[in-house]
């Protein structure tokens, strides 16, 4: 299920803005300050942001040049600063909307759902779970606080695995998806050192990986927190 965090200091709004959303069958988180804003955004896979710009602990233009310098999440404004500069600021400094109170529930659904669809429409792009961040857009991949370098390959795999997390991907179809670069035949050998070397690069323990799970006679699957104690899964 889609994450949406909802970052409003107004407990009611902070609420309201909640429930409708989990009416189009969207999870949701709530923060009411930029600390468990933080919090949050840092423990928890979130598809989009709906930012208040007025918040107790400091100014949520900050928090928005975090999520963009990190982070490829949209970010929705909603704030009461209606003055055209301040609007300014915000789209500038990478905001995806920009929506100023009072303002309709219905419209913001709508330009939410066209923020999530324009982020399905490109593929995943950014993706972090506990001590994993992976940017495919800038190539930045990071376990804990040490980068780790993929091969064009590598990355690949990893981007497939993930984008389909806790589903089983085939061997036939991740060797026809990764080399797609028009050989006629590709050794199925390829995949399996291909997986051998990322689960060298991102398991603590690769020969009993966590992550990168093998499920026998069919292929693999990215086993993150919520699916690892799936049955069928094997190292």
């Amino acid at each position: 299920m889609q994450k949406i965090l909802v970052v409003e200091d107004d407990r009611a709004l902070n609420n309201g803005i909640s429930l409708a959303l989990k009416a189009e069958s969207y999870g949701f988180m709530q923060a009411f300050d930029l600390e468990q804003a933080r919090d949050l955004i840092k423990t928890q896979e979130v598809c989009l942001v709906i930012l208040d710009l007025n918040l107790p602990d400091g100014n949520g233009l900050d928090f928005l040049k975090e999520i963009k310098e990190h982070m490829d999440i949209p970010v929705v404004i909603l704030t009461a600063r209606d003055q055209e500069t301040e609007i300014v600021t915000g789209l500038e400094l990478g905001a995806d909307d920009y929506i100023t109170k009072p303002f309709s529930l219905m419209v913001l659904r709508a330009r939410i759902n066209t923020q999530i669809r324009r982020v399905k429409s490109s593929g995943l792009q950014v993706y972090q779970t506990g001590d994993f961040y992976f940017s495919f857009h800038s190539m930045e991949f990071i376990k804990g606080n040490h980068p780790v370098e993929l091969s064009k390959t590598e990355q690949r795999l990893l981007k497939l695995l993930v984008e389909n997390r806790g589903l089983t991907l085939s061997r036939g179809e991740l060797v026809d998806r990764i080399w797609t670069d028009g050989a006629q035949y590709v050794d199925e050998n390829a995949l399996s050192v291909t997986v051998k070397r990322l689960r060298d690069k991102l398991e603590d323990n690769p020969s009993s990986p966590r992550y990168i799970k093998t499920v026998y006679g069919i292929g693999y699957t990215w086993a993150d927190e919520r699916n690892r104690a799936a049955g069928g899964l094997h190292g």
